[in-house]
């Protein structure tokens, strides 16, 4: 398969590292971003190059803060010039019901999900255009897609990034940039490591019918799989297990 120039925020651990290590394995240069756990980004770096990267660049920045997501597209566009793919996957863990989550953990839900989104695109969208197959694909949620118990604020800022990909599909096609989402359920990650046992299981038994976790893996299958077909754009890709065909 052609190796890809990637762009991936969160890149640190879970999802992103699983998205930055498949797309390794294609002989692509690789860029990682992270926020805060440089250890975890240091260890999801280092598996990329063992992957099989031909170039791995690793960027500290806050994709809410336009700044810090301009000057990581500036050191991308310094060094190789252009992108072929970009994963908005950082994500900010907010959990709970509407009179418990507070005002700041609201804004700052919307500031990673959805403002960084929305500075990633901008500031990507000239070295996408230097590329034969570009593509953006975007981490979405079920929760974005049904309501989910105690993720008011999560739900809200999945489905506005949902909107956002087919918004930007829309308007970005006309230059055959291609615009996709994916959307994980239960996956094996820290995130969903913070549930309960209790909630584990019951999940398990009785809302996949698959009954069982999803892995970061394949969830990077399905992003590959929207990076591969250039005639999909403005897909929502639900990867869960079953979880949202549910009706209870």
């Amino acid at each position: 398969m052609q190796p890809l120039d990637v762009f991936i925020t969160g890149a640190g651990r879970g999802i992103g590292r699983a998205v930055a290590v498949a797309s390794a394995a294609r002989g692509g240069r690789i860029a990682l971003n992270y926020y805060r756990d440089e250890a975890a980004a240091g260890e999801a770096a280092e598996l990329t190059r063992q992957a099989g990267a031909a170039a791995v660049l690793l960027l500290q920045g806050d994709v809410a803060s336009g700044d810090d997501v301009r000057r990581m597209a500036d050191e991308i566009d310094a060094r190789w010039g252009r992108l072929d793919v970009v994963c908005n996957n950082a994500g900010y863990g907010c959990p709970g019901k509407l009179e418990e989550i507070t005002e700041e953990a609201w804004d700052r839900a919307f500031a990673v999900h959805v403002k960084g989104a929305f500075h990633v695109c901008r500031a990507t969208l000239p070295l996408l255009r230097k590329s034969s197959c570009p593509v953006i694909i975007n981490t979405g949620s079920v929760a974005g897609i049904r309501g989910l118990p105690k993720m008011i604020a999560y739900g809200t800022v999945k489905a506005a990034l949902i909107q956002f990909t087919k918004c930007l599909a829309w308007e970005l096609a006309d230059e055959n940039i291609r615009v996709n989402a994916v959307c994980p359920g239960i996956i094996r990650t820290d995130f969903h490591a913070a549930m309960t046992e209790e909630a584990k299981q019951h999940n398990l038994r009785n809302r996949i019918p698959l009954h069982r976790e999803g892995t970061p893996e394949q969830i990077a299958q399905a992003v590959l799989a929207l990076v591969d077909n250039d005639y999909i754009t403005g897909e929502i890709l639900v990867v869960d297990g079953g979880l949202t065909m549910r009706i209870c």
